[in-house]
C-alpha cells in the first residue's frame, strides 16, 4: 500500500503554491464594485446600469459626505445587494466602539477599521455582532517610499503581516490588503481570515493613478483574496456592465473549474 500526499497547485513560473479561496462564497459575490462617486443619484444610476453584473458594493467616505449615505445602503439592501461600508474607522476606542454599535443596526456585511491600534480593534470587535470587521493593513496607494516618509522603516510586507496577525488574534474577521501581500498572509495566517483586496487593475494598459501596489484579478484571487474591490476599471470603461461581466467571467473560470 502506498501513501499519497496532496500537493498544492503551484505557479508554473515561480513554483509558489496557489491559495485560491475555499470559502463558500458565491463566485458572483467575490467582485465588490467601489461606488466612489460624488452623489447618491450617480451611485444609483451606476447600480441600475450594472444590474446583475454586480451583487456587492463598497460605499465609502466620498458618499458619506452627501447626506444620503444610509439611505443609499437601505436602497441597495432593498435590491438584495450586499454592502461593504468602507469607513476606515480610527479614533479613540470608545468612539469606535460606539460607531460600530450603530453600524451593526444597518444592512451592512463588512466594514473597515484601521489596524494601527490594538485597543481600537478590540473595541470594534466587542460590538460587531454579525457585522464583519476588516482591519486595514497598509493602503494600496502607499509605496515603500511613502512608508519611509511616514517614519516606518520596516518592509511593507512585514508591516502588513504584523498588522494582519495582530488583527486576527484580536478577533477581526479579516483584513484589507494588497494582492501582493495576500500570498504571504495565507502562508502565515491560513485560510480562515477574510482577505479583501483593492488596487485591482487590468493586465494590459494599466492606467497611471494613485494606486501603487496593484495586481490583476487572477493574481489577487490565486494569491488568496476572498474578495476583490474594483472601481475605475469598471466605472471608466466604455461599457461598465460589459467590463464587470468580463471580470465575473475570470472569477467564474477560476472557481468553477477549481
Amino acid at each position: 500500500m502506498t501513501n499519497s500526499t496532496f500537493e498544492e497547485p503551484k505557479h508554473p513560473e515561480t513554483g509558489d503554491p496557489y491559495f485560491l479561496s475555499t470559502k463558500t462564497i458565491p463566485p458572483e459575490e467575490r467582485l465588490i464594485f467601489a461606488l466612489d462617486v460624488p452623489s447618491v443619484e450617480e451611485a444609483k444610476r451606476l447600480v441600475e446600469r450594472l444590474d446583475d453584473a454586480v451583487e456587492f458594493y463598497k460605499v465609502g467616505l466620498e458618499l458619506l459626505g452627501t447626506g444620503g449615505y444610509f439611505e443609499l445602503i437601505e436602497w441597495l439592501a432593498g435590491r438584495e445587494k450586499k454592502v461593504f461600508a468602507d469607513l476606515k474607522l480610527f479614533d479613540v476606542p470608545e468612539t469606535v466602539r460606539s460607531a460600530v454599535r450603530r453600524l451593526r443596526d444597518w444592512p451592512i456585511t463588512l466594514t473597515t477599521v484601521h489596524a494601527g491600534s490594538a485597543a481600537i480593534l478590540e473595541a470594534a470587535c466587542r460590538e460587531k455582532g454579525d457585522l464583519k470587521i476588516l482591519a486595514v493593513t497598509v493602503l494600496t496607494s502607499l509605496s515603500q517610499e511613502n512608508l519611509r516618509d511616514m517614519g516606518v522603516q520596516a518592509d511593507v510586507h512585514e508591516v502588513v503581516l504584523g498588522r494582519a496577525r495582530q488583527a486576527v488574534e484580536i478577533g477581526c474577521d479579516g483584513v484589507v490588503a494588497s494582492g501582493l501581500e495576500a500570498h504571504t498572509l495565507r502562508e502565515h495566517l491560513g485560510g480562515k481570515p477574510l482577505i479583501v483586496t483593492p488596487g485591482i487593475r487590468p493586465a494590459e494598459n494599466r492606467p497611471a493613478d494613485d494606486q501603487k501596489r496593484v495586481v490583476t484579478v487572477e493574481q489577487a484571487l490565486r494569491n488568496g483574496a476572498d474578495y476583490i474591490v474594483v472601481g475605475r476599471p469598471i466605472r471608466n470603461a466604455p461599457d461598465p456592465y460589459e467590463a464587470a461581466m468580463q471580470i465575473q467571467g475570470v472569477i467564474e473560470g477560476l472557481f468553477l473549474s477549481a
